[in-house]
């Protein structure tokens, strides 16, 4: 096997310690008056920017949610472009509050590394993408095959692994940054294109030529992703983690956008819980008790977060599959607040 490294990779996913949390990350985060959230390059349906700089995608209304449970306001929120490489360094070190940046939660990343993963919000899997003038179909018929992706992810782990379980050859092309992988597979530096399998129908539509290239039908690995915080400060923990499950559990009890204040008047306990109702949740992870009523006035629940970013009537198209909620066919599942 053949390894190029262009630039030369750091490792920086792994055996790279960060700095834990001292705490008091929200005493931070309400003196300045927004949250910090690390996302992605650029990445359509998760963390992307317009033309005028504006960020929408499914990481960045975590992000806009978080800030609506602390601040009634999901514009209280600024984000930071890193690439795989930096994304660890910079949470670590505090020059963001959270990450929320397609990350897959692995042993190593939440035992080694100083950090806590809050829950998944997207189960995807690693796949590939070729031109489908290469004429193969399968993954399996790839051996020999030069193969870009990027550095400081998992995904270069799991193409050794899968190559070397099925006795084929290959040679690596790694880059930095997810856009040098996208142009280096579009100008032919490279056979095939190995990333998450969400990312592949997103960066599909960055190619010059979309529908000359397919997805081929393996999923080699499981890469659970999901919002990422320092260890050392529970408080912030336990705010990033209940801002995710609130989504999910909004969705799960038909709580809405559009509905919300009319739900406010139900008689269901779990949906009085949900919106502050009854009970004091808020102010036990040191927010108010209406904070999930303004995540989901401010972004909707999971469902709608999902639809509006990566779903069926987006130009990705992703069907639900593993991330409908459990009661319907798929794993995404809250703890319920009581």
């Amino acid at each position: 096997m053949t390894i190029k490294f262009l630039p030369l990779a750091m490792g920086a996913a792994l055996g790279m310690a960060v700095t834990a949390a001292s705490g008091a990350t929200l005493d931070d985060v309400k003196a300045k008056g927004f949250v910090q959230c690390g996302v992605s390059q650029g990445l359509p349906g998760f963390s992307n920017p317009d033309s005028a700089g504006n960020w929408s995608g499914l990481d960045v209304d975590y992000c806009r949610a978080l800030a609506a449970a602390i601040f009634n306001d999901g514009a209280a929120v600024k984000f930071t472009p890193l690439s795989a490489k930096e994304r660890f360094t910079a949470l670590g070190t505090g020059e963001i509050d959270i990450l929320s940046r397609n990350t897959t939660w692995t042993m190593t990343r939440d035992t080694t590394l100083g950090l806590n993963f809050v829950g998944v919000d997207y189960y995807d899997g690693q796949g590939f993408m070729a031109r489908k003038s290469l004429g193969v179909s399968s993954a399996l018929e790839l051996s020999g095959a030069a193969v870009c992706t990027n550095t400081g992810t998992t995904t270069e782990l799991n193409v050794a692994d899968y190559f070397r379980a099925n006795n084929m050859p290959y040679d690596v092309v790694a880059f930095e940054k997810s856009d040098e992988v996208v142009q280096a597979y579009d100008a032919g530096r490279c056979d095939v294109y190995t990333t998450d399998a969400f990312g592949l129908y997103a960066q599909r539509l960055k190619l010059a030529n979309p529908d000359e290239h397919m997805v081929l039908p393996e999923i080699i690995s499981k890469e659970p992703f999901g919002p990422v915080v320092r260890q050392g400060d529970d408080e912030w923990f336990n705010i990033a983690k209940w801002t995710l499950f609130a989504l999910v559990n909004a969705e799960e009890l038909g709580v809405t956008k559009a509905n919300v204040d009319e739900m406010k008047s139900s008689d269901n306990p779990a949906i009085k819980r949900l919106l502050g109702i009854e009970g004091s949740f808020g102010e036990t992870i040191g927010l108010t008790n209406d904070w999930a009523y303004n995540i989901i006035k401010a972004v909707g629940n999971y469902g709608e977060v999902f639809d509006a970013n990566v779903g069926p009537d987006t130009p990705l198209g992703i069907s639900r599959g593993l991330n409908a909620l459990w009661s319907k066919g798929g794993i995404m599942y809250a703890p319920p607040i009581r």
